[in-house]
């Protein structure tokens, strides 16, 4: 796990400068009318990080396996409107929901990550698995979509 926390904690290091170097036009800036702009990218980041925040702790109580329910990312950030926020709001918010995260893996118990969920079509993966594919997740989005200059 400790790859992992390093890895979230970098992000939170990184994100908050890349944005502000960043110009309001960049961070709004879809690339076709259906795509997320880079601001909306950080705030289905931040969606995920709160999804998977509660998978992350119930997996370790709850009856095995756990089933992980999908959520409709699309209309998570449309309904939050996160183009219309202020990119800061949006930062402060993927900083503070990823130093929630590192404070529950900090404090899971290492026979909790062998816990089992479900993540549908008849697969079961581990509570580790499901963590180490969270910040997976998270790097595809920023490396392949916030980090490309538009």
């Amino acid at each position: 796990m400790e790859n992992v926390i390093d890895g979230i904690n970098h992000w939170i290091g990184f994100i908050p400068v890349e944005f502000n170097r960043m110009t309001e036009k960049e961070l709004n800036h879809r690339p076709m009318p259906h795509k997320w702009s880079k601001k909306e990218i950080l705030g289905h980041l931040c969606d995920s990080a709160l999804n998977n925040m509660n998978r992350f702790i119930k997996i370790q109580y709850e009856e095995q396996p756990y089933v992980i329910k999908s959520y409709n990312q699309d209309e998570w950030v449309l309904v939050q409107n996160y183009q219309k926020r202020p990119s800061g709001e949006i930062v402060n918010l993927f900083c503070t929901l990823n130093k929630q995260i590192i404070h529950i893996l900090m404090n899971t118990p290492n026979n909790g990550l062998s816990n089992l969920c479900d993540i549908g079509n008849n697969q079961q993966k581990s509570l580790e698995w499901l963590i180490k594919d969270y910040l997976e997740h998270m790097e595809h989005h920023i490396n392949n979509q916030i980090l490309i200059k538009k």
